[in-house]
């Protein structure tokens, strides 16, 4: 028996999966892992390092990396990567002046052998603010509709109002259990 085989077994009897959130500072990361979680969002502080959370959802037990998204901090990321099954993208939907530092970070991410595989989440965060970019604009100017290497899919969702999260969140969980667990 392989080791791939190994730890899908593994992987099947827990129901476990491995989540790594990830986006640029003041995205929204912390803050949708918290309200996911029930816990109060009133005072959010910068992510300096790591959070992390498990959470259980639909009899699967996610263990969360919420990483902190600060330029000093990114280049650290690769070290977070290992198994892991899902990657959540967490895109600012009102901050159109950082959008080309989020789409070179999301291709670089998208180009790293240890997340070949990984399911990819993108949630376009803070739609309940005025002026902020559609779902389709965010689609269009981070060219996902290229990706074809892995599953994706793109959640528009406010972790202060909660809307989409659930949704996002059952998508990915959903399509990573059609991957990794096997049928007995």
């Amino acid at each position: 028996m392989g080791l791939l085989k190994i730890i899908k077994k593994t992987k099947e009897r827990e129901k476990e999966m491995r989540l790594l959130i990830l986006g640029l500072d003041n995205a929204g990361k912390t803050t949708i892992l918290k309200k996911f979680n029930g816990e109060d969002i009133s005072q959010i502080s910068p992510t300096l390092g790591f959070n992390i959370k498990t959470l259980s959802y639909n009899g699967y037990k996610l263990n969360c990396w919420d990483v902190g998204g600060q330029q000093t901090i990114r280049s650290y990321w690769k070290n977070y990567f290992e198994q892991t099954d899902g990657l959540i993208w967490v895109v600012d939907s009102t901050d159109k002046a950082r959008l080309d530092d989020c789409k070179k970070e999301l291709q670089n991410l998208l180009k790293q052998e240890k997340l070949i595989g990984a399911t990819l989440l993108i949630f376009c965060n803070k739609q309940d603010v005025p002026k902020s970019l559609s779902l389709q604009q965010i689609r269009e100017y981070l060219e996902l509709d290229l990706i074809q290497t892995r599953h994706w899919g793109i959640i528009a969702c406010s972790a202060v109002t909660g809307d989409g999260l659930l949704e996002g969140i059952d998508w990915i969980v959903t399509d990573i259990s059609s991957r990794i667990f096997m049928m007995s």
